[in-house]
């Protein structure tokens, strides 16, 4: 493995992480966007089937009743919120990194990358759970036809008039329990296939384009393999009426697993896989870009 010529730096890792979650949203929220209408659709009546059949069943549907615009639905948000929330993401991962790290010259075992990742998830989980939970309510409202909130500020205004910061920060264990693990399996199997796609003797600098997106588009689908289940969770108690889990994320496995089996744990899948593939390439790819160019405009920060 060739030496890492370039010292950490975590402020350029929130720079370029930043630019790099722009990419992503870009790139992935139209399957956002099914995922959890899929996830959150009502149970059907006797008799009828469900509103949608499945990814593609939901794509057609939307395209048909809402247009292309239909798929970008709430985009403002995760923008607004994605942006700090990568660059936090790959600050905490620089930092992870550069705490382990007795000289700037050391190569990290996996393990130790998987706990710089790990420590990236406790970061944005600050940020990301109530972005989340506003995301929810604002996606599932446009399918439930119930206009409750005019936009993501004024979901946080009733949010808070009702349950003070305490409803802001609703699930965000949950939160923790997604990211923390994900983030680790994240950032250790992008590292992992970019020293497997780095020819001997070359520097992981000189990958090229496709070998940086197949690697971010692997790992988007490792993170989401740990975090699809926690995911499932905490979407159906984020956007539960208040008081119907009072034991919180116990309560709501126990009745999903009574309910509709260990299988819709995974509820989902195949709309999480198909946007965690080209969203994470892109973002990767942003990332790489970005820190190119920091490197160039500020080799010594």
């Amino acid at each position: 493995m060739a030496k890492q010529q370039q010292p950490i730096s975590p402020l350029k890792n929130f720079f370029a992480g930043g630019f790099g979650g722009v990419c992503l949203v870009f790139a992935g929220h139209p399957l956002d966007t099914i995922k959890v209408r899929l996830q959150t659709q009502p149970k059907p009546k006797a008799g009828e089937s469900l509103l949608y059949a499945g990814t593609i069943d939901c794509l057609k549907k939307t395209l048909a009743k809402e247009g292309v615009k239909g798929l970008y639905k709430g985009m403002a948000a995760p923008i607004i919120g994605v942006t700090p929330m990568f660059a936090v993401c790959f600050f905490g991962f620089g930092l992870g990194k550069k705490l382990q790290q007795r000289t700037p010259d050391d190569i990290l075992t996996y393990p130790q990358l998987f706990a710089a990742g790990m420590l990236s998830g406790v970061f944005t989980t600050a940020i990301m759970a109530p972005g989340e939970r506003i995301k929810c309510l604002l996606q599932i409202q446009a399918t439930t036809g119930e206009v409750k909130y005019a936009g993501p500020m004024d979901c946080v205004k009733q949010l808070y008039r009702q349950s003070g910061i305490r409803g802001i920060y609703k699930g965000t264990a949950l939160t923790l329990m997604r990211d923390v693990p994900a983030s680790g399996m994240y950032f250790m199997s992008y590292e992992w296939l970019k020293n497997l796609l780095t020819p001997a003797g070359k520097s992981h600098n000189e990958l090229s384009i496709p070998s940086v997106l197949f690697a971010g588009g692997m790992a988007g689908i490792c993170n989401w393999a740990v975090a699809i289940p926690p995911d499932v969770l905490k979407s159906r108690f984020q956007t539960a009426p208040e008081g119907k889990y009072p034991n919180g994320f116990r309560d709501v496995l126990r009745e999903l697993i009574r309910e509709e089996g260990v299988a819709s744990l995974y509820k989902g899948f195949n709309a999480v896989m198909l946007r965690a593939f080209p969203a994470n390439a892109a973002c990767f790819l942003g990332f790489e870009l970005a820190m190119k160019f920091l490197n160039w405009l500020a080799p010594d920060l």
